[in-house]
């Protein structure tokens, strides 16, 4: 397909539809599986590029690569010039009041494990609280279960409400005492797909004196996050979520608390000064983010989130709300052994674009197979949150996600090709499984 006009025209960016319209500028899609057009859903594992973020990184590697801070030939100026933009561009997205509030890890991961081995390592001791919850990613309980470990901490965790469908806010106010330290939860569930009630979690935090981490991996692609705004002390997401190259991501961090924290990794840039016994350390982010980083990576995030903030994260989030009902209420009616997690739609906080299921008697990988046969992509498995499917009394579920460049066409699709699957299963077993 063509690239459309707004991949070198960002000023126009607000006069492109969403869904169908969008499809010309991410060149993957144009592609079938399995002899069927591709139905991409999976964008809650990861989300494809549009030729902006492609573009970008190209003439990074094509007109100006070279290390970034540390020449003055033209090539460094220019690389360093475009990466600092970057992070200013990443910035305005969240609405961070200052770029220097922008830390580049890895991903959200690394940006848990960055504040956990600095913040968590100098201030929680042995007692204090730390409080999580049963719906967290692996990325989310993991560093602080090793932290817990070497310090004594007490690790509480937030359960879902009766009908499962959310985390129960009575549970979290109960969850707090003056020994609690820190409250680290997702703003959305990778699986539920139900929305944290952020302001009442942060009054609350503020109450008991705690600081908060928000794993936002899935919300800043979705919706629109000011973090200023937020109320939390920490956010993190993950590039290649919304839109942009794998490999980089953010932190974000109220500046004094930055401040506060000492450097996790040593080594090239993150110094002020070295001597043979001794270093002290540069302001926030740069003591943060040790050795050559992802240059490309930073420069195409950059990329994806000017791009994205060009749609309007307003009708990102009011377009996903359509699919994202479509989805779910086309889904739910496909059959009664058909069980899909998380909230309604029309809920008081909604839910995402994202819809984790199962079909009674039948695995979700075989379902995701066959699904995958007939050209449709979707997730299986336990999706980093084995917690929370213990909870739910399944070892896996299938997941369909929905993004920008999704269809209801497409969604019909997915509903089409998961009715075959399952009369696919009953003809061979002689009948309903």
């Amino acid at each position: 397909m063509a690239a459309s006009a707004p991949s070198s025209s960002p000023s126009s960016l607000s006069q492109l539809a969403l869904g169908a319209p969008l499809r010309a500028e991410f060149p993957i899609l144009d592609q079938q599986v399995n002899g069927r057009p591709l139905v991409y859903l999976d964008n809650a594992a990861t989300s494809q590029k549009p030729r902006v973020v492609l573009n970008a990184m190209s003439r990074c590697y094509t007109e100006y690569n070279a290390n970034v801070h540390r020449g003055v030939h033209a090539l460094s100026a220019k690389a360093t010039q475009e990466y600092e933009q970057a992070r200013e561009k990443v910035a305005a997205f969240i609405g961070a009041s200052n770029c220097r509030e922008v830390v580049i890890v890895r991903n959200a991961t690394e940006g848990i494990n960055l504040v956990a081995n600095t913040w968590g390592a100098a201030n929680i001791k042995q007692g204090d609280e730390i409080v999580l919850s049963v719906a967290e990613h692996h990325a989310n309980l993991v560093p602080w279960q090793l932290l817990a470990a070497r310090t004594g901490a007490v690790l509480r965790h937030v359960r879902l409400t009766p009908d499962k469908s959310q985390l129960d806010m009575d549970h979290f106010r109960s969850l707090l005492s003056s020994r609690t330290r820190l409250i680290s939860l997702v703003h959305v569930s990778n699986v539920l797909g139900c929305v944290l009630d952020v302001a009442y979690v942060a009054e609350q935090a503020r109450r008991v004196g705690a600081k908060l981490l928000l794993d936002c991996c899935q919300s800043v692609p979705h919706m629109p996050v000011d973090v200023r705004s937020l109320g939390a002390d920490w956010i993190v997401a993950s590039s290649h979520k919304f839109c942009g190259p794998s490999g980089v991501g953010m932190l974000w961090g109220r500046y004094e608390v930055l401040e506060s924290m000492d450097p996790w990794m040593g080594g090239g840039e993150m110094i002020a000064d070295v001597h043979l016994d001794h270093s002290t350390f540069a302001m926030p982010p740069t003591r943060f983010e040790a050795g050559t980083p992802a240059i490309a990576e930073t420069i195409g995030m950059g990329a994806a989130a000017e791009w994205l903030q060009g749609l309007g994260m307003d009708r990102v989030h009011a377009y996903e709300e359509e699919i994202g009902t479509y989805l779910y209420e086309r889904l739910a009616a496909v059959s009664p052994r058909v069980t899909v997690y998380g909230p309604q739609p029309n809920g008081p906080r909604g839910r995402a674009s994202l819809a984790a299921f199962n079909v009674e008697g039948l695995h979700a990988t075989d379902v995701s197979t066959l699904l995958d046969m007939a050209g449709v992509a979707v997730r299986s498995g336990h999706h980093c949150a084995q917690p929370l499917h213990r909870e739910l009394g399944v070892s896996a579920s299938a997941r369909a996600s929905a993004y920008i460049y999704n269809t209801e066409a497409e969604v019909d699709r997915f509903v089409e090709a998961l009715t075959d699957t399952i009369k696919f299963f009953d003809d061979m077993h002689g009948g309903a499984a």
